[in-house]
């Protein structure tokens, strides 16, 4: 099949359960696989190796996040076509062809998604508003293949040369509002994101995978903290984000103290990873 030729999978992995993953990599038997795992755990790599033919393993000594590890792989494909997948989003061949022959059939495409579902077939979020735009949180259901702002960056197929001329992820984006991002600079160029009906997924929201409950909060809080800013800041509308996580600075601080006391360290954690985030952009201003 042309697909097969024409297109890589990229997997950027972080601490992913090890089922997640082989769950992921049986529907890419056909396929060229590029893999980055930013937690440099040599013991999975020998163990995918020798179940699935990867075409490309590259181990992470540090974590360089979900943005320049994407970007990394992209630079190492050399087929016309690329997906960037996360593990735990799971796509069939099938499913996969459909995406890719809508994207070659809207000649103005920047980036084509599947609709995804959860385990129970129930539709989850994925095409929507941008950030700035409206509410970001509501399931939209289509009946045809639809044009959305944004899409989320769980699944995304693209052209390799499209990804690198617009730039790429903004590697100042860690972890989050990168897809939003990359999303807004291809409607800048008049570029549809498109979620395409017949391309279905299983992508379920919300289930952390870093097994240390104290690093997965700060990992989130932090860089949703942080990552927030930054999208805003490249907006040129972020005065108002930040005057109001400034006002509620003090408020974190005193919350912080008061949870170490009573040892409740998780929403310690909470806390000090917003204050931690806030002060690293607030120092990124005053350059």
């Amino acid at each position: 099949m042309e697909v097969f030729k024409n297109l890589t999978i990229q997997l950027v992995l972080y601490e992913d359960k090890k089922q997640t993953i082989f769950r992921c990599l049986d529907n890419f038997k056909n396929f060229k696989v590029i893999i980055l795992d930013n937690s440099n755990n040599f013991k999975l790599k020998k163990e995918i190796l020798k179940k699935y033919k990867i075409y490309k393993y590259i181990l992470e000594e540090r974590n360089l996040g979900y943005s320049k590890g994407h970007n990394k792989i992209s630079k190492l494909v050399d087929t016309e076509y690329l997906l960037i997948l996360n593990a735990d989003c799971i796509i069939t061949e099938e499913n996969l062809s459909n995406l890719y022959h809508a994207h070659i059939k809207y000649k103005n495409c920047g980036i084509t998604a599947p609709t995804t579902f959860d385990n129970y077939n129930n539709q989850t979020l994925n095409g929507g508003l941008l950030p700035e735009s409206g509410n970001r949180d509501e399931i939209i259901k289509i009946e045809g293949d639809t044009c959305f702002q944004t899409i989320l960056g769980s699944a995304m197929l693209l052209k390799k040369k499209d990804f690198l001329d617009i730039g790429m992820f903004n590697e100042n984006l860690f972890l989050f509002y990168s897809d939003d991002d990359l999303c807004r600079k291809f409607k800048n160029l008049k570029k549809s994101v498109i979620q395409i009906h017949k391309s279905k997924a299983i992508h379920v929201h919300g289930i952390s995978k870093v097994k240390n409950i104290f690093k997965a909060i700060y990992l989130r809080e932090f860089y949703m903290t942080y990552d927030e800013l930054f999208y805003y800041f490249l907006n040129q509308t972020h005065f108002e984000k930040y005057t109001k996580l400034k006002k509620k600075i003090v408020n974190y601080f005193f919350k912080l103290i008061l949870n170490l006391i009573i040892l409740n360290f998780k929403k310690s954690v909470i806390y000090f990873s917003r204050i931690l985030a806030f002060y690293k952009f607030n120092k990124l201003l005053r350059h």
